[in-house]
């Protein structure tokens, strides 16, 4: 079945906080299973039979947090960094920083972010 993206949300920067407690919850959670699984693929060479089972699986892990963040009306951009639309540009936060203290452009990416002041 595919994956339905719903519809595109704005939030404030009082928004955004009250969501990311659920954010940091979801991708803490994701980064446990793909940190598991990693260490059981480190020294598997591709020709091993559990080589191909574990990358899907780890595959797996992040697609399902990707849509998750995406069922919260926000947009996962590389791995486990989200972006909270505001209107303007994006607040962003990335794993593991404990608040959203960042923001850029709609044409800048991470590489971009500035502090919020």
């Amino acid at each position: 079945m595919e994956h339905e993206t719903p519809e595109r949300r704005t939030f404030t920067l009082h928004d955004a906080t009250l969501v990311l407690p659920e954010v940091k919850e979801i991708t803490a959670g994701a980064v446990r299973e793909a940190e598991r699984l990693a260490g059981q693929l480190q020294g598997l060479s591709e020709a091993h039979p559990e080589h191909a089972v574990l990358s899907e699986a780890l595959s797996a892990v992040l697609k399902e947090w990707s849509d998750a963040i995406k069922d919260l009306g926000l947009e996962p951009k590389g791995l486990w960094l989200v972006d909270f639309d505001n209107g303007d540009g994006y607040y962003c936060w990335a794993y593991p920083e404990t608040s959203i203290t960042h923001y850029h452009a709609y044409d800048e990416g991470f590489a971009g972010r500035m502090k919020i002041v």
